[in-house]
Formats: structure tokens, sequence, C-alpha cells
């Protein structure tokens, strides 16, 4: 029977090969190198933007002006519990985002009104004591022209725009002056001349830096602590982590639970517990720490130095040089002591001869709770240094 169209293109299909052929390798390079220079390019421009917005405000007096009047304006409206209501349409209305997001983590209450939803009932947003930021590069953007007839006539209005002369700013032409605020960001070049296509780049990056610069000066002028207020509002995530004010390490959090400290249980033939008992307890001990009997301890150090011993089946008891330490010579440290308190106490009683008698290598520390009684256990080199025990003051 002869094959069916369908069934010879099939068989066709079987034959092409599984993987794509491969590029000539020039023609690859070529590309990436063109690549990385548009890349660069790009970087170059908002760079070069980026200056020329710090040069206009470092020696401009009209932007310095602009910039003071936003700050009175916004940090007045926020004393007096009005809050900040920014809106831009496109790329411009992701930077105003980005503005409410950093002011609100300053405490500076703030929301983003998009143009065309407050046109459709999101007008009630706006409160009769707040201020208007608009973000609008070109001062055109025919959502916004269509907004600003319906803010109330008595707000504030800020404009993020390249104009940099208020007379001439189409945003402004309905409102009185005492009213508006030009924060002017021009950009050197055209975005289509530089690109060839009139993609925002450098005149989002100038708005973002200019309302970053706007946001963090607001901060310093409403607030004594911007970075403590920045820390309660913003608790969570890598930021939050590493602003967050680090709790002090307790002593009653790195003591060994005396309770989990075993006892030696393999006595010899004469009824006391030998070296090579005590290492085999320790052995099995999950802190190192080991008891010969109730009243008794044996710090993970000391285990250390009679390991070494040549006779194993020395009793413990016969040890007379301070290795088993009687629970009545541990020296008292509050459980609820930071590590660094029973450090600086300890530093400081060992100024003293007498201190330095019972505060020396080997000591050990009785962690005392809250019901006054010894739970847990610490060697004296965990806190304090071992060259600082030996050295004299």
């Amino acid at each position: 029977m002869p094959l069916s169209p369908c069934t010879k293109v099939q068989k066709n299909l079987l034959r092409l090969p599984l993987t794509p052929p491969d590029f000539h390798d020039g023609v690859d390079k070529q590309t990436d190198d063109d690549i990385i220079r548009l890349a660069t390019h790009v970087i170059a421009t908002e760079r070069d933007a980026l200056t020329s917005l710090h040069d206009l405000y470092y020696s401009n007096p009209v932007a310095q002006l602009g910039f003071k009047r936003a700050l009175h304006v916004i940090s007045k409206t926020s004393r007096e519990g009005g809050r900040v209501i920014v809106s831009g349409m496109g790329k411009s209305g992701k930077i105003g985002q980005k503005f409410v997001a950093t002011l609100n983590s300053f405490g500076i209450r703030s929301a983003f009104l998009h143009p065309t939803e407050a046109m459709h009932g999101d007008l009630g947003l706006i409160g009769h004591n707040d201020t208007v930021v608009i973000l609008t590069y070109s001062g055109r953007t025919p959502e916004i022209l269509s907004l600003l007839p319906h803010l109330p006539p008595t707000l504030p209005l800020v404009a993020v725009t390249s104009y940099q002369d208020s007379a001439s700013c189409p945003l402004f032409t309905s409102r009185p002056s005492s009213l508006c605020t030009l924060l002017p960001a021009p950009i050197p070049r055209a975005e289509v001349e530089v690109f060839g296509v009139p993609t925002p780049t450098s005149s989002t990056t100038t708005a973002l830096a200019l309302t970053d610069a706007l946001a963090l000066a607001l901060a310093h002028r409403m607030h004594p602590s911007p970075s403590a207020i920045f820390h309660h509002y913003h608790p969570g995530g890598a930021i939050g982590a590493s602003v967050a004010p680090t709790k002090p390490e307790l002593m009653g959090s790195i003591a060994t639970k005396v309770d989990a400290v075993p006892v030696i249980r393999n006595q010899s033939v004469h009824g006391s517990p030998t070296v090579l008992d005590a290492l085999l307890t320790a052995a099995s001990s999950s802190s190192g720490w080991v008891r010969p009997s109730l009243g008794t301890i044996l710090a993970p150090r000391q285990i250390q130095r009679i390991g070494r011993r040549r006779d194993l089946k020395h009793p413990l008891s016969s040890l007379k040089d301070g290795t088993v330490i009687e629970k009545g010579d541990w020296i008292s440290v509050p459980a609820a002591n930071s590590v660094q308190e029973a450090r600086n106490w300890i530093l400081h009683m060992r100024q003293s001869s007498r201190g330095r008698t019972f505060l020396r290598s080997g000591t050990i520390l009785g962690i005392v709770d809250a019901q006054q009684c010894v739970s847990g256990v610490v060697e004296i080199e965990e806190i304090v240094n071992e060259d600082q025990l030996l050295k004299e003051p």
C-alpha cells in the first residue's frame, strides 16, 4: 500500500539531525562584543545623566530652591497628618511606587495613585491636607494632564519633570504658583537620539536618584534618628536583619545544664572512678563534661589534660591538683548576666590579688537561675582568653 503524504513527512523528519547546527565562532564572538559595547554605552549614558543631575542641584539656585521647598511642603504635610500622594504613568509610575515605598519605610505616610484608576474612583484616595507629587519626564503625559483638573485646587503640587522653569511647565498652568514646586530632572541628551529608541532609561534613572535623595533628606529633616525609624518600619528581610539590634548573649544561654552532665558509672573494683572511667564517660557525653559524683564535676579542658596521663587506672580521688572541682568551689554567676558583663566582672576582680586566687585558669562558673539554683556550668576560659588568665595585671 502506498505511503500517505503524512507518513512520508514523518519519515523525512526522522532523518533530520536531532541537534541544531553550530554557529561560526567568529559570528558569536562578534555579536557578544557588540552586546557588551551596547550595555556599557547604556551604563555610561546613565552615569552622565546622573553627573549632570548632581551638577544641577549642586550649583543651580533654582533647583536648590525647588528641593528645599519640596522638603518644607512634604514635611509640613506629614506633621499635620496628611499624606504624600504620588502619581505617574508607565515607567515614571514605577519610579513613583518606589518613592512611596521608601517614604513609608521612614514613617512618612504615602500612597500611589494611578492616573487612569484615579479617573475611575481612586480620586477618593486624596485627602484635604495631602500633597501631590507628579512624575512625568515630558510634562505632557495625557493621563496626567487629564488628572490635574480633578485634583483639589488647594493642595500643593510637586512635579518631577524635565522642565527647568516653572512658568513654562504645563503641569502648573491651572494652579497658583504658590502651590507649585518644580523638581527639575533633565537629561543631557534625548534617549531616542542616543539609543535610536525612546525607551525610558536615563530619564527614569535621574527620577529615581532625585526621589531617593528627597526621601532621605525628608527622613533626616523629620527624625532625629532615621536609622531607628527605618528599623521600626522595616524589620523583615536581609535589610531588617542588617539593622536589627543584636541581643546580648546571656550566660544562661551558653551554659551546660548540670542535669545533662553524665555521672561516671563504670567504677573500678575499689569503688572509686578512675581516669579511664572518666575518659570513657566523657566520650559519650555530648558536652564533654562529666561528674565523678553528684557534688563534683570534671570540665572538658581538665579531661583533655588527664587524658595524657600514662596511668589510666589512677583513681580520680587521688588527683590533688584541682582537676575535680567540688560544687562548693564553683563561682556563682547569674544566668541573666550577659557574657560581656561576666567578662568585665572577671577582669575587674582579677585586678586584685584576692580575685586572682579564685578567678584563674580551671575555674568553674556555676550559673545561677531565677530560682537561685545552680542550673548550669561554664569554664572560665569560655569567657576570658586563657592568655589573660595567665597574665598578671
